[in-house]
């Protein structure tokens, strides 16, 4: 119970590593808000959450607004206590378009999501967290945030964004003498909802022969599972990780390694 009498807030925690980052998080005793878009599949993981004999509260969040930051975090600070874990996890993919296709509109609203949520997120938990007690704070990046693909541009400008974000923002929080640290982690291909890709048609093939690229790729031939992810989430999230700060933290199935 690493993580007793603290309270962590989770973005996109109503499935795959969001889910099971918040229910790592609360097995190890912090009381969760469990943020999405998807009310009722936040509430879902909440209530089992309640039903092992642990604290979760489900928000409706949405990252890419401004005041859904405020109330979001306002909420869980008064059901749950103090601030002490942020999980940025919320993210979506890109379009599938090609470079010359995109479009202006489709590319911003990935960086609204992965990037500008994530400083959103940031800058709300920073202004409650340095006056406190040790915080952590935790960006859901990618191996696309360090090396580039094909075809996943707004992705791997926003993930990358998210990289560097992480090490400008442990960096200031050092130099402010602020109790916070700033970590990333950077998975590759994992079951979710959005590795699972479109349902049918000729967008379904392209994406299949991508997971067949990824996997192939990976030295450990085989898709990651979100509860990986989430046991990276709570080690950065506790004191076993008190020397880290603005570092990334690959878990890839050595995909990157070579």
């Amino acid at each position: 119970m690493k993580l007793r009498d603290r309270m962590a807030y989770v973005t996109g925690a109503a499935s795959g590593n969001g889910a099971a980052a918040a229910r790592a998080l609360a097995a190890q005793g912090a009381a969760v808000a469990v943020a999405d878009v998807q009310t009722d599949a936040a509430e879902a993981v909440a209530a089992d959450i309640r039903a092992v004999g642990g604290r979760a509260l489900a928000i409706s969040h949405d990252v890419a607004d401004e005041g859904s930051w405020r109330e979001g975090i306002e909420r869980a600070v008064e059901a749950l206590g103090p601030l002490r874990i942020l999980v940025n996890n919320a993210g979506v993919g890109g379009s599938g378009l090609d470079f010359e296709d995109e479009t202006l509109d489709a590319w911003r609203r990935v960086q609204a999501v992965n990037l500008d949520g994530v400083f959103l997120g940031c800058r709300e938990a920073v202004r409650r967290m340095k006056e406190g007690p040790p915080a952590s704070i935790v960006n859901i990046s990618s191996v696309f945030g360090i090396v580039g693909y094909a075809g996943t541009h707004a992705y791997c400008a926003s993930k990358g964004g998210v990289r560097l974000l992480t090490k400008s923002l442990a960096l200031y929080c050092q130099r402010q003498a602020y109790p916070i640290r700033v970590n990333s982690i950077h998975p590759g291909l994992v079951k979710t909802a959005m590795t699972d890709g479109p349902a049918d048609g000729s967008r379904a093939q392209a994406f299949e022969g991508f997971r067949r690229q990824m996997i192939a790729n990976t030295p450990m031939a085989r898709i990651g599972v979100p509860e990986e992810i989430a046991s990276a989430v709570v080690f950065l999230a506790s004191d076993d990780a008190s020397f880290m700060t603005g570092s990334e933290l690959v878990v890839d199935g050595g995909l990157i390694a070579h």
